[in-house]
């Protein structure tokens, strides 16, 4: 079965996501499928975590221009630069949470979507 464009546009926006949490090393990158659960506000959960404020700075500001350079599309909506504990990153289907370890901890954001399918992204191997 075809793809839809849509769907083809969301995976690619994903990719370009995950191609800019690795260029910062972001630690244990998770894709949370929410699309078979009911009345939830988008599609995806991408969530991974830095070891302070400035790497979740970073983190963040590297997805923005990832997004940007390889899709041309901004976020609709950004939160949590002012302390850089928990940003969010708002793409409308897809929303990126980028966490300092022990945010991540304490949300627990994987826990809560249990229901939902949850695949671990393998970190990039790059010599």
């Amino acid at each position: 079965m075809n793809k839809s464009v849509k769907e083809t546009e969301t995976e690619q926006l994903i990719d370009a996501i995950v191609e800019g949490i690795q260029r910062k090393k972001g630690i244990d990158i998770v894709k949370i499928d929410l699309t078979k659960i009911n009345h939830t506000e988008c599609k995806y959960f991408i969530i991974c975590h830095g070891n302070s404020n400035t790497q979740v700075d970073a983190i963040s500001h590297s997805v923005e221009d990832t997004v940007i350079e390889l899709l041309n599309e901004k976020a609709w909506h950004t939160d949590g630069y002012q302390n850089s504990i928990w940003v969010l990153l708002d793409y409308a289907d897809i929303m990126v949470h980028i966490f300092q370890r022990d945010a991540r901890q304490f949300y627990d954001l994987e826990n809560l979507w249990a229901d939902a399918h949850i695949e671990l992204i393998k970190e990039e191997n790059k010599q």
